[in-house]
């Protein structure tokens, strides 16, 4: 089989041998493992079963000094410190009222639709991603702030999901954008969780989030593609809304939040849901032994990819804290699976 058939299989919940994953790197790790291994040749080892195209650059970045940027919706972002964040809302009121919220022309280029096409046809063994980049509830705090938009959620409820509306139309015209190339799924990431539970909590999440990704996910699904999206966090008391309105690939599957139990969440939603990721990168990545991580990448094969719906992953790519020989302990589990 090819590595897009892999995935395929997975998603539809056929167990594979191997079992598909991706591995990313941030930081020097990579280069700390080519200093172990004295050469760049394991990279051929990591058999690229997906790759990512994007013909929607949703997080534009107009450089504004040395250690600022503005983004598409107007926001000013430092990002000369890891992490970057936001330091000025477009949106200093609960209020549209002078502000020109941005029209889908703003992120679409000819020549990175072009680009995506190219990418396609280069890599049609794989299984091919249209990235959306960042989702609803993440712009909503983009475009007021982070504890403004929860207010928000709260104190002015009709100016919230208005703003949720305008966005999810945003997202439409992105998918229609996208959608007529050859890709195999289209995938968003929005954070509704942190380590401890929703951060809307479940009922308004329900009231502002899910209606309008129910919209963005039906229109990815008529264009007869799959949905993918990339949250972190925990997010256990939202999963079976989210399958209801077409999630079909859960991605990040961060182990140490409240509920997210990889092996849990597969008995219980397994046969609905693909879940890519579950390697712990705040536990077993950082904290555990090179044995303690084989064993642990063993065991996700073993019993998440019982009977199919799933895509082996960190729930984060490999982080700069990662000791050179937990990474490669995790290279060589990913690895040796398919011998």
């Amino acid at each position: 089989m090819k590595p897009r058939d892999y995935v395929l299989e997975q998603i539809h919940h056929h167990a594979t041998r191997p079992v598909p994953f991706t591995l990313g790197f941030e930081g020097d790790v990579a280069e700390r493992v080519d200093a172990h291994y004295g050469s760049q040749d394991w990279r051929q080892r990591l058999t690229p079963f997906m790759a990512h195209v994007s013909a929607v650059q949703t997080d534009i970045r107009e450089p504004i000094s040395e250690t600022h940027v503005r983004d598409g919706y107007g926001g000013i972002w430092r990002v000369d410190r890891r992490p970057w964040h936001l330091e000025q809302p477009p949106l200093a009121t609960p209020s549209f009222e002078g502000y020109e919220f941005p029209k889908p022309e703003t992120f679409l280029r000819p020549e990175w639709k072009e680009g995506a096409w190219k990418t396609c046809e280069e890599q049609k063994d794989r299984f091919l991603i249209g990235g959306l980049g960042w989702g609803l509830f993440e712009r909503s705090w983009n475009l007021r702030g982070f504890e403004n938009a929860l207010m928000d959620a709260v104190a002015e409820p009709d100016f919230y999901a208005e703003m949720l509306d305008r966005l999810a139309d945003l997202y439409l015209a992105f998918v229609a954008y996208t959608a007529d190339l050859p890709v195999d799924a289209i995938m968003f990431g929005d954070d509704w969780g942190d380590q401890r539970g929703v951060i809307l909590g479940p009922e308004r999440w329900r009231r502002f989030i899910k209606p309008r990704w129910a919209r963005v996910y039906e229109a990815v699904h008529a264009a007869g593609k799959r949905v993918i999206t990339h949250c972190c966090g925990s997010i256990a008391d939202i999963i079976p809304d989210a399958i209801e309105i077409g999630l079909d690939v859960l991605e990040s599957v961060q182990p140490e939040a409240a509920g997210m139990n990889p092996y849990e969440l597969k008995q219980r939603w397994g046969d609905k849901l693909t879940f890519w990721g579950g390697l712990g990168s705040q536990s077993t990545i950082p904290f555990g032994t090179p044995a303690e991580i084989k064993a642990e990448v063993a065991r996700l094969c073993r019993e998440m990819g019982r009977g199919g719906g799933y895509i082996l992953a960190p729930a984060k790519g490999l982080q700069p804290e990662t000791p050179t020989e937990n990474a490669v302990a995790v290279i060589e589990a990913f690895t040796s699976q398919e011998n």
